[in-house]
């Protein structure tokens, strides 16, 4: 796996919010604005856009290699691996800074001082550059200590930037606080690795869109037909019920249609065929949508408003 990434998403300037609260990812952050500025479409768009037998002996159990525990000492964490997500001011000089962690997830910190001139995090807490950070505190809302940038990624640009800022603001609205993800954190440094290579983005996009859903366990399983327990096959028409799973057309459905071929290609991750990346494109913006409970998605809004000037 490439080296990390880190995120960071737009900040909101509301000083009196709540700290404790999840921040809403503002969709006039100047970086967005500025990314924004030399794309001019989606980039889900433009850029290419599931007789008893007898018991049989119960094998002894075998050792389990687990990983090695994060490093912490009572309530402190140190030397984390991370990138902002998120972050927006706090009182006259500190931020709140959402972090996403490979061992615990994405976390809320206070950075205090933060935004005073000479401060050593100031330049430190920058959206998709890999971090080593670490912080104090039992609450949900911690206190961050340190930050230290790692390196070792090129910066996103133009319409990868704007799919950056989009990846952090899924993460944001999808991910609860504190319930750790380290595969996810290892697909979102690929993710963020492949934009600023130049891959495709609907391409890569789409493999980030379904690791996520599969990662917070709320993705069916796509090749399994929920009306007859078999595989779904290439040459059927099936709509995806978000919590059970594709099924056949009815006349009647509203969602999106998409082939099984379509289907067996998202679990494969092959994207050459142009059908399966025009119908996976949809299919994921539905299920994103019952997801997020109709939650917009700022990041996509701007883009919308700008194909309308």
């Amino acid at each position: 796996m490439a080296g990390m990434p880190s995120p960071a998403t737009p900040a909101e300037s509301d000083a009196s919010r709540n700290p404790g609260s999840t921040p809403e990812v503002a969709s006039t952050d100047v970086a967005i604005a500025e990314a924004v500025s030399t794309v001019g479409s989606d980039p889900d768009k433009d850029t290419a856009s599931a007789v008893a037998t007898a018991p049989t002996p119960i094998p002894p159990p075998t050792q389990v290699r687990r990983r090695a525990a994060p490093r912490t000492a009572g309530t402190r964490v140190q030397g984390q691996p991370a990138f902002v997500l998120h972050s927006y001011p706090y009182k006259e000089t500190s931020l709140i800074v959402e972090l996403l962690t490979r061992d615990f997830g994405r976390v809320a910190l206070i950075a205090k001082g933060a935004k005073r001139p000479h401060s050593q995090l100031r330049g430190v807490l920058q959206t998709f550059q890999p971090l080593s950070a670490s912080w104090t505190g039992k609450n949900e809302l911690r206190t961050l200590t340190d930050a230290d940038w790692v390196g070792g990624m090129l910066p996103l640009e133009k319409t990868a930037l704007l799919c950056g800022f989009y990846l952090n603001e899924l993460l944001v609205k999808l991910l609860a606080r504190d319930d750790a993800h380290p595969v996810l954190f290892d697909h979102y440094v690929a993710t963020l690795n492949q934009l600023a290579h130049l891959e495709p983005p609907p391409i890569v996009l789409r493999k980030f869109e379904t690791a996520l859903l599969k990662e917070t366990g709320v993705a069916a399983d796509l090749t399994r037909c929920t009306a007859t327990r078999t595989r779904v096959l290439a040459e059927v028409q099936y709509v995806v019920e978000p919590e059970r799973g594709p099924r056949p057309v009815r006349e009647d459905d509203a969602a999106p249609r998409v082939s099984g071929k379509t289907l067996l290609d998202m679990e494969r991750e092959d994207y050459q065929d142009a059908a399966t990346q025009a119908q996976s494109k949809q299919l994921m913006r539905f299920l994103l949508a019952y997801h997020l409970n109709g939650t917009p998605l700022n990041t996509r809004q701007i883009l919308i408003d700008l194909m309308q000037l």
